[in-house]
């Protein structure tokens, strides 16, 4: 073994609810958990502005207050947090083998994915400005459509859950605009009935997104060109809503651990267990569904008792 091995008892892989939440039940369990935060400290919460949905906060929170406070209780029962992320695995043996930046070598006992899974967004520069704004530009509209209400919005997407939250969007929101890219849906057939049956939302077909405009700090409207035309089009919008998907951060798991044809991984019903004995996950990793704060940090609750009742059965 050589000088840079360390043996812990718990690592923790990823931050944000599931990662913090497995964090606190963990340490509290004396279990020593370390805390590797990865590339996006606090996960995708820090991408918003405000979170009123999770239980506790009457006033509301910005996510990436929140992950500091989350980070502040799991440090106070004496979880190592650190900076860096894991780049490679092994998960052949008993001790499981993790290399972060390519460098240290942990050989853990426990290990908890909480690797999330990160929005896909068009990649336009005007609607990375907004993201970071926190100004208009949102990846989930049951976190932030509340923030929309009796307002015009326009939402990027084809698939069942852009369907989905366009359907919510239209209970709050007086419009919804809904682009789609090609000239079909790739929704299932219910979920493409219920978008264009309902009154207030205005479905174009075979149109890309060009710009998202606004004042600088907040969004205004949206360019939109007709692929079959080439016209374009301005539509008056203070949100806009990408819908095209989320990746899964688990592809560093993929020769250990069981994922299905997304890359998410395929827990044990019921529990947080993996196909690997020691190996547990929490969050976003595993959740192609729900997506919530509230529900991550469940299952990192989860996770944790889980890898408590792992190590006991070791004695």
């Amino acid at each position: 073994m050589s000088d840079t091995t360390e043996k812990v008892k718990c690592l923790i892989i990823g931050s944000g609810p599931a990662g913090y939440t497995a964090a606190i039940y963990a340490a509290r369990a004396n279990m020593n958990p370390v805390l590797y935060q990865g590339t996006q400290p606090g996960g995708q919460l820090t991408t918003t502005n405000e979170v009123e949905n999770f239980p506790g906060y009457p006033d509301g929170v910005t996510g990436p207050e929140m992950m500091v406070q989350l980070q502040a209780q799991a440090q106070r029962f004496g979880t190592d947090v650190r900076d860096g992320w894991v780049t490679k695995v092994d998960f052949t043996g008993p001790i499981h083998k993790v290399w972060v930046n390519d460098t240290k070598e942990i050989h853990a006992q426990t290990v908890i994915i909480s690797t999330g899974a990160s929005a896909k967004y068009l990649g336009l520069p005007s609607e990375q400005h907004y993201l970071q704004a926190g100004g208009g530009v949102s990846a989930c509209a049951v976190c932030d459509g509340f923030f929309y209400r009796n307002q015009e919005v326009v939402i990027v997407g084809a698939g069942d859950s852009a369907c989905e939250e366009a359907h919510y969007l239209s209970k709050l929101c007086k419009k919804v605009t809904m682009l789609v890219r090609s000239d079909k849906f790739r929704a299932s057939r219910i979920m493409e009935e219920r978008v264009r049956k309902t009154e207030n939302i205005e479905i174009l077909m075979h149109h890309d997104t060009v710009e998202v405009i606004g004042d600088g700090q907040v969004v205004t409207e949206v360019k939109a060109l007709n692929k079959t035309t080439g016209q374009e089009i301005t539509i008056p919008a203070t949100g806009f809503f990408v819908a095209i998907g989320h990746k899964p951060n688990t592809d560093i798991f993929a020769d250990y651990i069981t994922l299905d044809e997304t890359g998410y991984i395929v827990n044990v019903p019921g529990s947080s267990k993996t196909n690997v004995p020691g190996v547990f996950v929490a969050g976003d990793a595993a959740d192609h569904v729900y997506r919530q704060a509230i529900t991550a940090a469940g299952t990192g609750c989860m996770a944790a008792l889980d890898a408590e009742r792992y190590l006991a059965s070791l004695e």
